[in-house]
């Protein structure tokens, strides 16, 4: 068990989202559910968290009602090796009603941020050269879903 893992708040879908994100990522499975009993603040039996692991990361997910939203304040960074593999995360990530944002950022469909981003976005964006930088930072502004081939043009020209 890791140290540190997230707990996702959300109304009533966390174990409709716990399912969907391990259909998402590779390397991933459900773990305990855990439900409400007499007197909590859902009805008995509802189900309270879910836990799971996405490529070896532990998250949970609670049902704690709908006090609580998502924001852009946190979101999670998935880093691809090629554009098959962004386009596969954004694909999965979007459908059923998320919603592409910007600059590599989408919201799936219960509202949680997602970065679908290149895993050579920081040796491009955070190099030593600032003119190859300040492309990169250009075209990536410019972009929704994040173009590998693109950026890294941006990052090659002079």
């Amino acid at each position: 068990m890791q140290k540190i893992s997230s707990c996702l708040w959300f109304d009533t879908q966390a174990e409709e989202a716990a399912k969907f994100y391990v259909s998402v990522f590779k390397n991933s499975k459900l773990g305990d559910i855990t439900h409400y009993g007499d007197g909590a603040p859902m009805p008995k039996g509802t189900v309270m968290t879910v836990t799971f692991t996405i490529d070896g990361q532990d998250f949970m997910a609670l049902n704690g009602g709908p006090l609580f939203k998502f924001t852009e304040a946190i979101s999670f960074s998935v880093n691809c090796e090629t554009q098959e593999e962004i386009d596969m995360y954004w694909d999965k990530l979007t459908s059923g009603g998320g919603q592409p944002v910007q600059c590599g950022w989408l919201k799936d469909k219960y509202g949680l941020s997602w970065q679908i981003v290149p895993s050579a976005i920081s040796k491009w964006i955070g190099g030593s050269d600032p003119a190859r930088s300040s492309r990169v930072m250009q075209a990536l502004l410019g972009m929704v879903k994040l173009d590998i081939q693109k950026l890294q043009q941006a990052y090659d020209s002079k």
